[in-house]
Parts: C-alpha cells; sequence; structure tokens
C-alpha cells in the first residue's frame, strides 16, 4: 500500500514598513455600538463600525480627516452637510474633511460598516460634536 505523505509550504510576505499595520486595538464599546480598528498606517486608519438598531452617533465634524464609509449589512441613514441619503448593502459615500456628519441606523437589524480614514491625524479626539443622543458635547 502507498503511503502518502502531506507537505505544506508557508511563505511570509514582507511589507515595507510604510505598508505594515501597526497599532490595532481591541473593540471599543460605545453607547451606539461599538468598532475595531482592523488596521492603521501611516495616513490612514481602517475601522469595523457596528449601530444599534435605532440608534445614531453624535452630529460631528473633523479637522484633520475624512471617511469613506461601506455599508456591509443593515441600513445607514447618512447626513454629510446639507445632505441625507439612505445607503444599503454594497453602497458607500465620501464625508470630506471639516463636513459635519452623521451615521444613523433606522433598521432593525445591525447596520455593520467599514470605515475608512484618510489624513494627517487620525486621534479619536479629532472630533467636534455639534449634537449627541448621549450628552457626550461639550457646553
Amino acid at each position: 500500500m502507498a503511503r502518502y505523505q502531506e507537505t505544506t509550504q508557508t511563505e511570509t510576505l514582507h511589507l515595507p514598513p510604510a505598508i505594515t499595520s501597526r497599532g490595532v486595538a481591541a473593540t471599543e464599546l460605545r453607547p451606539w455600538g461599538a468598532f475595531t480598528v482592523l488596521e492603521e498606517g501611516r495616513g490612514y486608519k481602517i475601522k469595523r463600525i457596528e449601530v444599534k438598531p435605532g440608534h445614531r452617533l453624535s452630529l460631528q465634524m473633523h479637522h484633520h480627516r475624512s471617511e469613506h464609509w461601506i455599508v456591509v449589512s443593515g441600513t445607514a441613514r447618512v447626513t454629510c452637510g446639507e445632505q441625507e441619503v439612505l445607503l444599503s448593502n454594497n453602497e458607500s459615500t465620501y464625508v470630506p474633511q471639516c463636513t459635519s456628519h452623521r451615521l444613523e441606523n433606522p433598521g432593525v437589524i445591525p447596520l455593520v460598516l467599514i470605515e475608512v480614514q484618510n489624513g494627517e491625524y487620525l486621534g479619536e479626539d479629532d472630533i467636534i460634536r455639534y449634537q449627541d443622543d448621549y450628552a457626550r458635547t461639550k457646553d
């Protein structure tokens, strides 16, 4: 009887420092849901955001970053400047730097989206809240 030997070959992909991910954080809970940093590098950050049904993030603005939002599942009501749009699975929008915006889940299932941030500074403290359902605005 013939014997079979299984071999596996592993290849390592070496990325230059400019594209190597770093600083990946655990999931952070918020009153509206949660977010997880999937990857972070110089000038960009990628997050998975989940918004509970019937909840919304603050009406806010960022001085140092723009954001791209891609809906993975659920329905998003997006306010960007003076415009409001509904987005569903596989639809996306762009939020320019220094533009007021809000993300809301008007549906009955969790809203899941991928957020790609681009900018010179991507800290969580680069946020001006104009209105917040959870009393996180500064008076």
